[in-house]
């Protein structure tokens, strides 16, 4: 009598999930849900009983719509992030950010690399895709040690820290996912082909997504507050103008063969400098961060209905490997990386600890796979899967009250009422 159409399914399954996921947390806490952990559970409880549904979330069969997805996810958080960025301060202020993304992420994806190698038994270019997968942190499901939105406040240090770097490296942590392509693709590194990474992946796309995110989001400036200045489009208090910046950013840069990544977070970032003062960068921002919601959820509810599939490779090899990294190796390798900084103990420890996992890894992991065929695909989506869940359980459930506390800050947003603690609007400098 009924067709029960798998797409249909998908549909209401997902709905059902993303609503008891943010419901439930309200009757045991007075803070805005951690949702991501029962997201992905309740994605694997809603799908469990459906096996079609499961096929149709494989991400290793459907490796395409996992990586657009994701990679639509993750723009729009590069960009939302850049918009979250009342002022750029002193060059001191950016030191702990720079020395994550030069000292820390290299030795991060080098440490678990080999980690991987020895406890997984992973090939070397297996080994070193899941170094450079892991490492970058997340600008998605880090809002709660992130900076406030645009004309809030709340830039402590360990917040723009936290934002600066969650901005920055997922873009410049795809040289090293080329480099683990290459190795898989050739079977081996030459001499040659690393020079030309080098000069490539290494130089050529990071300056190219940098100079082509700023590009575009002074474009946009102009368009939105200036051009005309009578008749300005800023008048139409539409946000949907964020997402086709995102898009004109991505889009172009990748074009000309740049790090799409940085130019999202660059082009957000430059474009906040423009009118700093107008209060259409909150409607911008707010429109970026529902859409990166949306997106987020989608992702994570398909991530549990998949667990199923993965479950035959999961190993107590994943599980040493996801909780050595964001108990050991991140911590380690961010501590260490930030001596000498302006950072006091406290704040070293809360920006060394928490480097959140998330949809960043979806994203790499599944352009990896559309790219090339990998040996060890499916045990690396049970080890990134592993990662994720743990990461958004011990940094979900923490990272808003350790960062509070260290701060003395209340994290706002556009989910969350306004804090009384937070700072006055500030405009950019």
């Amino acid at each position: 009598m009924f067709g029960f159409e798998t797409y249909h399914i998908i549909l209401a399954g997902a709905g059902l999930a993303i609503l008891v996921a943010f419901w439930l947390p309200r009757f045991v806490s007075g803070r805005e849900p951690a949702a991501s952990a029962l997201l992905i559970l309740a994605g694997l409880l809603a799908f469990l009983p459906f096996p079609a549904v499961r096929e149709a979330l494989n991400p290793v069969a459907q490796a395409r719509a996992w990586e657009v997805t994701a990679e639509l996810c993750v723009i729009v958080g590069l960009f939302g992030t850049g918009l979250r960025i009342d002022r750029l301060i002193e060059r001191a202020q950016w030191m702990p950010t720079l020395r994550l993304l030069i000292i820390a992420m290299p030795l991060c994806i080098g440490t678990l690399a080999l980690f991987g190698w020895w406890a997984a038994g992973l090939t070397f270019a297996g080994a070193l895709l899941l170094g450079a997968i892991l490492a970058p942190t997340d600008p998605v499901l880090a809002g709660d040690v992130q900076v406030g939105p645009p004309r809030e406040g709340g830039e402590h240090p360990v917040r723009f820290t936290l934002t600066t770097e969650a901005g920055l490296n997922d873009g410049l942590a795809f040289p090293f996912v080329h480099l683990g392509i290459l190795v898989a693709t050739a079977g081996g590194l030459t001499l040659g082909m690393a020079g030309e990474w080098l000069a490539k992946d290494m130089l050529y796309r990071i300056v190219v997504g940098v100079l082509s995110g700023a590009s575009v989001g002074w474009l946009l400036g102009k368009l939105l507050f200036d051009w005309p200045r009578e008749n300005a489009l800023s008048r139409t208090e539409s946000g949907v103008i964020a997402f086709a910046g995102v898009l004109l950013a991505y889009g172009a840069t990748e074009l000309v063969e740049g790090y799409g990544f940085i130019a999202a977070f660059v082009a957000g970032l430059t474009l906040r400098r423009s009118e700093s003062g107008h209060d259409f960068h909150r409607r911008l921002h707010d429109f970026s961060e529902s859409l990166e919601h949306a997106l987020t959820s989608l992702l994570l509810v398909a991530l549990g209905a998949s667990l199923p599939i993965l479950w035959p490779h999961f190993t107590p090899a994943n599980l040493l490997i996801a909780g050595v990294l964001i108990l050991v190796i991140r911590p380690v390798t961010a501590w260490l990386s930030l001596a000498g900084t302006r950072l006091a103990g406290r704040e070293r420890l809360v920006v060394a600890f928490y480097g959140v996992r998330g949809i960043g890894s979806i994203y790499y992991l599944a352009y990896a796979g559309h790219h090339v065929q990998l040996t060890n695909e499916y045990e690396l989506w049970a080890i990134i899967a592993c990662t994720i869940l743990l990461s958004t359980i011990v940094h979900g459930l923490t990272a808003g009250f350790a960062v509070e506390r260290v701060t003395g800050e209340r994290q706002t947003g556009s989910m969350l009422p306004p804090s009384d603690r937070v700072e006055g609007n500030r405009a950019p400098s």
